[in-house]
């Protein structure tokens, strides 16, 4: 029998919606050298706004990881919400899977659209785009929201049992699951409280529709990830920035958050999210956007030289 029907399909038709009913609109932006970007920008960008950039980690698309965000957001920010390379409506030619790369392609896609400054928070694998961004263009990052993101894990880590996976390849067979039983661990891995009893066939759609395209790039995302890291060799961001994390992570476990509060010192904020694990941005929304709202927003300097008019160039 022919498949007439996607729950996948259909509820990302519902986050294209509700992302259009927000103020959002889909722009891609053609870099050069092969590499297009694809991001939700504001329908208007209003001048008495900062700009916010909301960086998705692992997983389907950014829609479906800061839905519950947007509305909130968009009533005191601009916001952009772009797909990283490989996921959503972005891709490139080019052989480069860095972070960093990555976070070059975020900012030339910002820089497109005539931003010169902007906050970031980024979840996860965008935690990591986020911070090379931090660290790459420091003059044009204002603050930095960093959720669940193991920027400090090293190399050695894997040997040494920090991680529930013994190898970069099978953190990658997790992280993009190809069979119904790689879903189920997947959601333990993530979930303080796994969802329970899905059925098979909507667990294939959502691998079919979400985890079949670009598999090979995406497992080249978390090998480079991976390769070679070191905290000592961890440059550190000057920004004021806010660490979020699920009590719980089994994916970058908390150990993680603290040797990143050490790393930045008294330029870091960490805020732990009881009962809670990484997919804290599903479990917990509430409680990380009041994190976020308080130091985005409530604690944001106000005086003359901090502030500043509207984070965009002049048309």
């Amino acid at each position: 029998m022919a498949k007439c029907f996607s729950f996948t399909a259909s509820r990302d038709w519902c986050y294209r919606f509700s992302f259009t009913n927000a103020g959002l609109k889909s722009s891609t932006v053609d870099l050069g050298d092969g590499t297009i970007m694809h991001c939700w920008v504001p329908k208007t960008h209003k001048t008495n706004k900062r700009t916010l950039c909301l960086i998705h980690g692992i997983g389907a698309n950014a829609m479906w990881q800061w839905g519950d965000f947007i509305s909130p957001l968009m009533a005191k920010f601009n916001v952009y919400v772009p797909d990283l390379l490989f996921f959503g409506d972005s891709y490139t030619t080019r052989p480069e899977r860095s972070d960093s790369f990555q976070a070059r392609c975020v900012m030339g896609l910002m820089e497109s659209h005539g931003i010169k400054r902007m906050s970031l928070v980024g979840l996860s694998y965008g935690g990591f785009v986020a911070y090379s961004m931090a660290a790459q263009f420091s003059e044009k990052v204002e603050r930095v929201v960093l959720v669940c993101a193991g920027v400090t894990m090293e190399e050695k880590d894997m040997e040494q049992g920090l991680f529930k996976v013994n190898s970069v390849d099978d953190a990658a067979e997790l992280l993009f699951p190809q069979r119904p039983e790689k879903m189920k661990q997947l959601l333990t891995l993530t979930f303080y409280k796994p969802p329970k009893n899905i059925p098979s066939c909507f667990m294939n759609d959502y691998i079919h529709e979400m985890c079949t395209e670009y598999l090979q790039e995406r497992r080249e995302l978390i090998q480079a990830l991976h390769k070679g890291k070191n905290i000592s060799e961890l440059p550190k961001i000057n920004q004021p920035t806010l660490i979020i994390w699920g009590e719980h992570d089994q994916v970058f476990p908390l150990e993680l958050a603290h040797r990143l509060k050490r790393h930045l010192g008294e330029n870091a904020d960490l805020k732990i999210i009881k009962n809670a694990g990484h997919a804290v941005n599903v479990e917990k929304p509430k409680e990380m956007y009041k994190h976020m709202k308080s130091f985005l927003i409530d604690q944001f300097p106000t005086s003359k030289e901090e502030n500043h008019s509207n984070g965009r160039k002049a048309d």
